[in-house]
């Protein structure tokens, strides 16, 4: 639910914090006071694209943010695996400075401005007073019957992607085939080469240890022979001398104990030299100059030199370079093989009709479904005898969205033909209808709490609507506002009357400087307003707005909170 809007330097309001409630909410002003200035700064909040022009003049950054409770069950994972905190609250903050540059925060974390959106779409849906222009686009009415449906339509895109990709991969095959065939001729030579070295993995660099080894085999062993006679075989070498000065300290270390320090360490010195006596003995004992094995090293290095050479490559990369090789060359069969290509585009044909198949069926359930409940709408919507239809259009050939496009059709009255609802040329009729559309669709997703967003905000979508219409469109959004949270922006005094809570925006002139405020009213306040929005004389619009009012009577809301500094 939408519970908090606060905004800062945006447009015309220098500061302004407002709570919401459950329920239906109407929000009412006169034209030009800045209603929809608290649309669009949810909508900024929301991830909606952002302009300088929203800056207040003379400010240098504006700043919204719009916070939410009891959150949708599926909002919480989301956060969680974008990396954001999972509190009983959702907090989306949004500033934006005078260059143009934008930043995001979830719930105190920095977020992009494509997180912002994802988080809205499970949290608000919003119905403008143009919203029958997307309801005329086939993409956006098959988009709304898809999630009237409960489709998800992304098994469906993969599917088609995989089809069309193998379909691709035979085309290529056909129309590449001598290119394809010379290339396949050049890997097999290469390979052939590669494969007569057969090159190990690790080879290249225990051929060169091992060659640098034998290359430098007498000196090594010379050095190892001068080693172990210094450390042990030869007079006065290291182990003797530690013993002959172990053996006059254990003679005086009885009359000063200070030297048994010194006797531990050249007892560990000791020590250390025999095993390194010892270490050097073994190595003397296997290591000898093996003219032999230096000359196949030398014949293996002047191969793996010789293939890196006319390959143009390191010597290091070969073994890499024919692994790389071979999986390129069975790639290559592969793109050759056309009856397995066939195979392989039937196989994702039939997999994309059983799929495409079962969304038509879920589809034609939910245009039934949807048809009825909007002809049903506009009954009472100064449309008697109309009826809405939701056909769908095959498509060939078949599409990642399947084998059917969606058209919205509606004939205005008994009798006549539906048509196309971009053909339908009045215009409070199409504000009918979106209304008509956008409630049945609401009211179906507030029947199901997880189905979609928990708040509704109609921003104007009754203009054009008026007389005993607007007193069905009002009882139609109380009606919804039981079980979702609905935010009306309205002209209308029908519908403001059956507000649970009624919030009233208004501009002035401070500093000689325009500036919107929001107020909350009831008791006489409210009469006035609803009094203004009805014209005529005073007295008669004051009793008019006063049996609007007692004839939408409902129970005392929780009283809103506002706070507001200007």
């Amino acid at each position: 639910m939408f519970k908090r809007l606060t905004l800062r330097d945006f447009v015309i309001v220098p500061e302004l914090e407002v709570e919401f409630d459950a329920g239906f909410s109407v929000l009412t002003g006169e034209t030009g006071a800045g209603k929809s200035i608290l649309i669009d700064a949810l909508q900024l909040a929301l991830g909606s694209r952002g302009d300088v022009g929203l800056l207040r003049q003379g400010c240098s950054r504006a700043e919204v943010s719009a916070e939410f409770d009891n959150l949708p069950a599926a909002l919480k994972p989301w956060l969680e695996e974008a990396g954001f905190d999972t509190q009983e609250s959702l907090l989306l903050r949004r500033t934006l400075d005078a260059q143009g540059k934008s930043r995001a925060w979830i719930n105190g974390s920095p977020a992009t401005i494509a997180q912002l959106r994802e988080a809205a779409e499970q949290l608000v849906e919003i119905h403008g007073q143009h919203a029958w222009q997307r309801l005329t686009r086939a993409g956006d009415a098959r988009a709304l019957l898809d999630a009237q449906a409960g489709l998800d339509g992304a098994p469906l895109v993969a599917l088609h992607a995989r089809w069309k990709a193998a379909t691709a991969a035979l085309q290529r095959a056909r129309e590449r085939g001598d290119e394809i065939q010379r290339e396949r001729e050049r890997l097999a030579w290469q390979i052939h080469e590669l494969d007569r070295l057969a090159p190990g993995a690790d080879e290249w660099d225990e051929l060169n240890a091992e060659h640098s080894r034998l290359s430098n085999a007498q000196a090594l062993i010379d050095a190892a022979r001068s080693g172990l006679d210094g450390v042990s075989q030869a007079d006065g070498s290291a182990l003797e001398r530690t013993g002959q000065a172990l053996s006059a300290l254990h003679q005086v270390v009885r009359f000063d104990a200070a030297l048994s320090a010194v006797i531990e360490v050249l007892q560990g010195a000791q020590a250390q030299l025999g095993d390194a006596a010892h270490s050097l003995h073994a190595y003397l004992g296997r290591e000898r100059a093996d003219g032999a094995r230096l000359a196949e090293l030398d014949a293996r290095l002047s191969a793996w030199h010789g293939l890196a050479r006319r390959l143009r490559r390191p010597p290091a990369e070969l073994p890499a370079l024919l692994t790389q090789w071979k999986d390129a060359l069975r790639a290559l069969d592969a793109a050759t093989d056309v009856s397995g290509l066939e195979q392989t585009i039937a196989q994702a044909e039939r997999e994309y009709r059983v799929e495409a198949a079962r969304v038509s069926a879920l589809r034609k359930q939910a245009a039934s479904a949807l048809a009825d409940a909007v002809t049903q709408a506009m009954q009472g919507l100064g449309m008697t005898g109309g009826r809405f239809d939701v056909a769908l259009i095959p498509q060939d050939p078949p599409q990642s969205f399947g084998l059917e496009n969606v058209e919205f059709q509606v004939a205005g009255h008994a009798g006549s033909t539906p048509r196309a609802l971009a053909k339908v040329a009045s215009g409070g009729e199409l504000s009918r209808l979106a209304l008509a559309i956008a409630v049945t669709t609401s009211r179906a997703r507030g029947a199901a709490p997880d189905a979609g967003a928990g708040t509704l905000i109609f921003d104007e979508i009754d203009a054009g609507i008026g007389g005993t219409v607007g007193d069905v469109v009002g009882a139609l959004m109380k009606q919804l506002g039981q079980s979702a949270q609905v935010l009306s922006v309205t002209h209308l005094a029908q519908v403001a009357a059956c507000g649970d809570h009624h919030w009233v925006v208004s501009k002035r002139q401070v500093a000689g400087r325009a500036q919107s405020d929001l107020q909350r009213v009831s008791g006489e306040a409210r009469v006035a307003e609803i009094a203004r929005m009805l014209g005529g004389e005073r007295l008669s619009g004051t009793a008019h707005a006063q049996a609007l009012l007692q004839g939408a009577a409902t129970p005392a809301p929780r009283a809103a909170k506002r706070r507001s500094r200007t």
